[in-house]
């Protein structure tokens, strides 16, 4: 698989102030779906901190979504198809207005509409998802709704790659293809792990990037971390007219607290009170850094 970093293209030049912002959006993301996990004595950690970069990304620079247009019929949708790890959706809807942060403490709490997975009952989310595989549907559906009304929205739409073994993804695929959806841009959240193991000790997906392009999508590949790289490649779309985007995102399950990374335990688990308080540490440290790299700019 060729990444993005490795590929000798023209590369438009991104405002040093946006990065800088965007990375310390990330680290604060971060902290707070550890501290809703906690709190909820529930939750999808390992996932949440793999996606949390690229839908800071998203709806922080390239979604045209917001709290006071999310009734116009010419907004990006956004559906996460990968609906068990709500937490990070939850944190960046609630850091964008979409509703109150102070709601964020009641995830999973008796009564609380923020449940264990997206609902279309939450300001923000436009389809409820967690069945696996049906994420993908949606957002054909509605990429296509938007061509036959002649709409200018786009439909983004992330997916686990454990959630690829699904065959419905691959239907929606051919659909995608056929009906030309050049408004329609598909994230993999390749972090190589499933609940029960690697990903491809499970199912093998690769050659992931061929399987796609043969399935009639203009595909990119990028480390999912890197908030350049996200700008760089969100910034091309659509990759090809008249065919469907798709980005593979190389991630890691857990990333950003070190005895998280890379560990399936983490898919849902919660950090005890000596582990949220290391988890805290290092994040605290990770603005340190940030700090320092940005100090004299």
């Amino acid at each position: 698989m060729k990444f993005y970093s490795e590929i000798n293209s023209p590369k438009k030049k991104i405002d040093v102030s946006l990065i800088k912002n965007l990375e310390w959006k990330s680290i604060q993301y971060r902290k707070t779906i550890l501290s809703i996990i906690k709190s909820a004595n529930s939750g999808h950690i390992g996932g949440s901190l793999s996606c949390i970069d690229i839908l800071n990304v998203l709806y922080n620079h390239v979604l045209n979504v917001s709290p006071l247009n999310i009734h116009d019929q010419n907004r990006d949708r956004y559906i996460h198809s990968k609906g068990h790890s709500v937490e990070a959706l939850y944190t960046v809807l609630a850091d964008k207005g979409f509703f109150p942060e102070e709601e964020l403490k009641t995830v999973c709490q008796y009564g609380s509409y923020l449940i264990g997975h997206p609902t279309r009952k939450i300001n923000g989310i436009e389809h409820n998802t967690g069945a696996l595989g049906h994420g993908l549907s949606v957002a054909v559906g509605l990429a296509l709704a938007g061509k036959i009304d002649q709409r200018n929205y786009r439909v983004f739409v992330l997916l686990g790659d454990g959630e690829l073994e699904e065959g419905s993804n691959w239907e929606a695929s051919m659909s995608a293809s056929f009906y030309s959806l050049d408004n329609l841009v598909v994230i993999i959240d390749r972090n190589m792990l499933q609940i029960t193991g690697p990903t491809d000790a499970i199912t093998k997906l690769e050659p992931l990037q061929d399987k796609f392009i043969s399935f009639g999508y203009a595909v990119r590949a990028v480390e999912g971390h890197n908030i350049p790289e996200l700008i760089q490649v969100f910034s091309e779309l659509p990759f090809e007219e008249g065919k469907p985007s798709l980005i593979i995102a190389k991630t890691t399950k857990g990333k950003g607290v070190s005895f998280m990374e890379n560990d399936p335990d983490w898919h849902h688990r919660v950090p005890g009170d000596k582990e949220l308080l290391a988890a805290m540490n290092e994040l605290r440290n990770a603005e340190k850094e940030w700090k320092m790299r940005y100090e004299h700019w």
